[in-house]
């Protein structure tokens, strides 16, 4: 007869403690790597007091503070896409970080193995590295860009600079000679980017070849990625010291010299005057709360990789503070150095800013290369540039790619003990990356980087996984419980615990209730992208599209319902055991009793008597 004659006993258990945990023995789990307690030493930890800081800095300030958030602001009516983005830093964005990072902090494990701390809902931690590892895919091919222009740049006269080129047309308009006809309507840097880098096919039915420079950069790019992080974070956190700081010198330069330009105020005004009446756009609090989760990292995966290198007296909430601030004005200040440029833009050409450009993917590279063009020795300047957004792309790859790896191999340990496993382990992830990545390098190619963009990391995967993630913590964990843990291990007084405890509105409601009603807004109020607003993608186009985005969003309910299937016991039996722990973490040094005890972690036995 089977022991489910005598299932386990779930009934409530007394609690002994503020953090609401039950009494009782360790279950025998098996103690995760590296764990607070000891563990079995292998999982790497940060070298220095503010490696974990720098680095999170690196990763999440970046291409999409620079190139997502101001295109997204120019496409959105400047100022109004401000309003809902910094009520969706507070609501969102530094809740959901703080959640992300904390989890990796505690149970020191990548982001799948993480999710057993609330088994049922691991299907997050799958979805983030799908999530991830589109993004991966396609975030490089910016970084692409990039290196094709920095060599562009090493001539004595920068090549988007003019109209008397090959790749030139008839309706190049270069506002700064005197010598083209007043009749063109576009600016040269746009026609380089267009026709001279990309060599953009009219339709993405005409795919066209692979552009061989481009595949170059491609190949480079994920060569300085593979070899910044084949030997781990203690010598890419180094690294990223570098690689995070250095650009923020190049960036107030560009801002400077772009305040300085006729009819810059134009452009600020547009970028900080809000439109109300783009308020009621859902598509604006779409785009914003997208954004934040975008540019703060949530959902990929990454955080909790980076938290769990951290030591365990590591204060991440300090960090959190201090990185939301940073990202938030690294955002602000980016959107103001380019609408400096397109006001004088405007200004030039005698157009409104909202009329001086596309607001497609390319913009950052069509106005932030008009502005390098009226500096003083221009071409140096175009180098420092493009060299500042190859190392602000770089390290956001690394350390995504460093996420999906370690979540992998956390997931199948045998790859730590074969000989250079994680060496080949990379190999294999960063030459799969470039082969998908070439596709997007043809001369119809931006057209499937714009699916990639726009569905892969959608507003919906992003938002769903906060929603998921808010409720399987604050609910089904106990976010009491939870806040009590962290703030026992990084050391929080009395009355800094009870400011922490604002963080419990947010898990509970405030950012679930966003993330859930932004998420209403996207499924509601959904219309088919378009390419510049203009272009209609092919039936096969949205099919694809819509595979990216699903391939993320369908695994937490996947997963579970596959969890459940493979248990025993009754069904109410199978729920109980999957909404408790199932890693053991040693808590005693903090006063709390640990995680994975035998009276709330019985697995159901498949014994027969």
């Amino acid at each position: 007869m089977s022991d489910f004659a005598n299932p386990p006993d779930f009934r409530r258990v007394p609690v002994d403690d503020e953090a609401g945990l039950p009494k009782g023995s360790e279950a025998g789990l098996p103690k995760i790597a590296g764990s607070s307690d000891g563990g079995d030493g292998k999982r790497d930890e940060w070298g220095g007091k503010y490696e974990f800081l720098v680095t999170l800095i690196g990763f999440a300030v970046g291409l999409g503070n620079l190139w997502r958030f101001p295109y997204l602001c120019f496409k959105n009516g400047g100022g109004a896409f401000l309003i809902p983005y910094f009520i969706s830093v507070v609501i969102g964005g530094v809740p959901v970080f703080l959640l992300e990072v904390s989890l990796g902090h505690i149970t020191r494990q990548g982001v799948i193995q993480a999710w057993k701390l609330v088994p049922l809902f691991q299907g997050v931690g799958y979805a983030s590295i799908v999530i991830v590892f589109w993004c991966n895919s396609y975030y490089i091919i910016v970084l692409t860009w990039a290196l094709y222009y920095l060599w562009s740049s090493f001539t004595t006269s920068l090549p988007w600079d003019g109209c008397d080129h090959d790749w030139n047309t008839a309706s190049c308009y270069d506002i700064f000679d005197s010598n083209t006809t007043s009749n063109g309507t576009v600016d040269p840097s746009e026609e380089f980017f267009n026709y001279k880098m990309l060599q953009i096919s009219g339709d993405i039915n005409v795919m066209g070849t692979v552009r061989w420079e481009l595949a170059i950069s491609l190949a480079i790019a994920w060569m300085l990625c593979y070899f910044t992080i084949w030997k781990g974070v203690k010598i890419s956190g180094k690294i990223v010291y570098f690689t995070a700081l250095f650009p923020y010198v190049n960036l107030f330069v560009l801002l400077i010299r772009g305040v300085t330009l006729d009819g810059a105020d134009k452009g600020l005004i547009y970028y900080f005057k809000p439109d109300v009446s783009r308020l009621a756009d859902s598509q604006v609090w779409i785009d914003a709360g997208t954004q934040v989760f975008y540019s703060y990292g949530i959902g990929l995966g990454a955080l909790t990789v980076l938290g769990s290198f951290n030591k365990p007296q590591s204060n991440v909430v300090r960090d959190t503070i201090i990185y939301s601030t940073v990202n938030t004005m690294t955002s602000v200040v980016g959107g103001m150095a380019l609408f400096s440029v397109l006001g004088n833009m405007a200004h030039n050409m005698g157009v409104e800013i909202s009329d001086v450009a596309q607001s497609g993917p390319g913009l950052v590279f069509i106005a932030f290369p008009k502005a390098i063009s009226q500096l003083p020795i221009a071409p140096l300047w175009a180098v420092l540039f493009f060299t500042m957004i190859v190392f602000i792309g770089i390290d956001s790859q690394f350390i995504a790619v460093e996420g999906f790896v370690t979540s992998m191999m956390d997931l199948f340990p045998s790859l730590y003990r074969k000989k250079c496993g994680r060496e080949i382990f990379l190999l294999v992830v960063c030459c799969l990356h470039f082969i998908i990545g070439l596709t997007m390098i043809t001369n119809g190619g931006v057209y499937i980087f714009q699916l990639f963009d726009f569905y892969s990391v959608s507003g919906m995967a992003l938002l769903s996984l906060s929603f998921i993630e808010c409720i399987g913590i604050a609910y089904v964990f106990g976010g009491r419980r939870y806040l009590s843990i962290l703030s026992s291990m990084i050391g929080l007084g009395g009355r800094t615990r009870k400011v922490m405890s604002v963080f419990l509105l947010f898990w509970y409601i405030l950012t679930p209730a966003m993330s859930l009603g932004i998420f209403l807004f996207v499924v509601i109020k959904y219309s088919p992208l378009k390419y510049n607003n203009d272009m209609v993608y092919p039936s096969w186009g949205y099919v694809l599209g819509w595979s990216l985005a699903l391939s993320s969003i369908v695994c937490p309910g996947v997963v579970a319902v596959i969890k459940i299937a493979m248990g025993h016991g009754t069904f109410v039996q199978r729920i109980k055991y999957l909404l408790r722990p199932q890693l053991y973490i040693d808590l005693s040094q903090y006063n709390l009793p640990d995680i994975g005890r035998s009276d709330i972690n019985v697995p159901m036995s498949t014994t027969k008597s």
